[in-house]
């Protein structure tokens, strides 16, 4: 939806408001939204002022987190869990075990992306990897509980995602795509 400032603050706000317990600094904030630190400085500090988020400064490091006591901040949220919600939500819930890439694509991803249309009522998500369906479909029930909205899932291995043999395969190759697949930590 074109209703806010830039892509960049809507990505800000659904994180931070998505994830109000938490606070993050501005370079992992940067390095989690794929945002360069000079254009994220600059919209924090306009949602600051807008006392819509709060900050604070530990040691050289500036920490953000939603500010839920303001009035917006209900609404605001509701309205991103619908049209930035599926990006965070998604990736969260589709972190299961063998899961190599995991992708939203169809409608949402092509309205994320600034196609025109009707705002979309499902996400169709892909999983590739060798992972257990009932870990998927466990993963779409809590994400279509979170959001409010239909959550499709797809599975296909590492192999049929490499075979441009599947004409699904082809169709999102081809489409607009969100790749919201979860950072994996190195083990120590």
């Amino acid at each position: 939806m074109p209703i806010f400032r830039s892509q960049h603050q809507a990505a800000l706000l659904a994180w931070l408001l998505l994830h109000p317990d938490d606070e993050y600094t501005l370079t992992d904030l940067a390095k989690r939204l794929g945002v360069p630190l000079t254009t994220l400085q600059r919209e924090a500090q306009r949602l600051v002022e807008a006392g819509i988020l709060q900050d604070r400064t530990l040691g050289r490091a500036r920490l953000l987190r939603a500010n839920l006591s303001n009035r917006a901040a209900a609404p605001l949220t509701e309205l991103l869990q619908v049209t930035f919600g599926p990006q965070t939500v998604i990736g969260e819930e589709f972190d299961v075990a063998g899961a190599a890439t995991v992708l939203i694509y169809g409608s949402w991803a092509e309205r994320y992306h600034g196609t025109p249309g009707s705002p979309a009522n499902d996400v169709d998500v892909l999983v590739v990897g060798t992972v257990d369906r009932a870990d998927v479909y466990d993963a779409a029930d809590r994400a279509q509980a979170r959001l409010g909205m239909q959550v499709n899932p797809v599975v296909r291995t590492l192999q049929q995602w490499a075979d441009d043999a599947d004409s699904l395969v082809l169709q999102i190759k081809a489409s607009p795509t969100v790749d919201v697949t979860p950072e994996r930590k190195a083990s120590p």
